[in-house]
């Protein structure tokens, strides 16, 4: 059996990225989702919810047709680099960002909302700005459903299929991920490998959502989250 350590250690890359993206653009899209009293906030939540319901591949050939070069976004891109996003790294994490990004948010939100108001209020007396506030209050209290949603996304970016292959293809030290290489192996009936690669897969991702359950288990106080709108 051998393993395919290029393409793992790419899938750690990608996965390191987009959970670092997801928590910078995460936090602010949460703290909004959370104390938002807009009308109509429950269609950025359902927006935000979407990847969870819509198949990989026809978001992935969305992104692919946004990010190709026919698309506005990949001629400027293209005239820029040279190249289009389409089939390159940078292509993987812009589609793996929109992917797991409800795994990041709807923990965070959740863990947001279960804050209490009136140290919110408490805070704002002694005056504090909501930013720090926020950075002294509300994200000291979060911490458990941060690091839920963190790695949630860290995990889900770790096996992704569809997206991944409808966005990078399959260029060996590029785009191709372990989930793509486990099913190059399928389709050249090399199981032993197949089985090697998923064998590694299974065993990194169960250590790492033990844990967060290990951290959950010696927090004092949890809150439960579920992927769904947020009041």
């Amino acid at each position: 059996m051998s393993i395919n350590w290029q393409a793992f250690g790419l899938t750690i890359e990608l996965a390191l990225v987009v959970s670092a993206i997801l928590l910078a653009i995460g936090l602010p899209l949460a703290y909004w989702i959370a104390f938002s009293r807009w009308r109509w906030k429950f269609l950025v939540e359902a927006a935000v919810a979407l990847p969870i319901v819509l198949p990989p591949t026809v978001l992935g050939f969305y992104l692919l047709v946004a990010l190709g070069s026919r698309s506005p976004l990949g001629r400027w891109w293209q005239s820029l680099t040279g190249h289009t996003l389409a089939f390159t790294f940078t292509g993987l994490v812009i589609g793996s960002v929109l992917y797991s990004l409800p795994f990041a948010v709807q923990p965070f939100a959740a863990s947001f909302s279960s804050v209490d108001r009136k140290l919110l209020a408490a805070s704002a007396t002694l005056g504090a700005s909501p930013l720090r506030t926020f950075f002294r209050v509300v994200i000291p209290l979060s911490v458990p459903g941060l690091v839920t949603g963190v790695v949630l996304a860290f995990a889900h970016t770790m096996g992704e299929f569809g997206v991944v292959l409808m966005i990078g293809g399959n260029i060996p030290g590029i785009t191709r991920t372990v989930s793509i290489d486990i099913y190059d192996q399928v389709q050249a009936s090399n199981y032993a490998a197949a089985n090697a690669m998923a064998v590694l897969l299974l065993i990194f991702c169960f250590a790492v959502l033990t844990v967060v359950y290990a951290l959950h288990r010696r927090t004092p106080k949890q809150e439960s989250w579920t992927i769904g709108p947020v009041n």
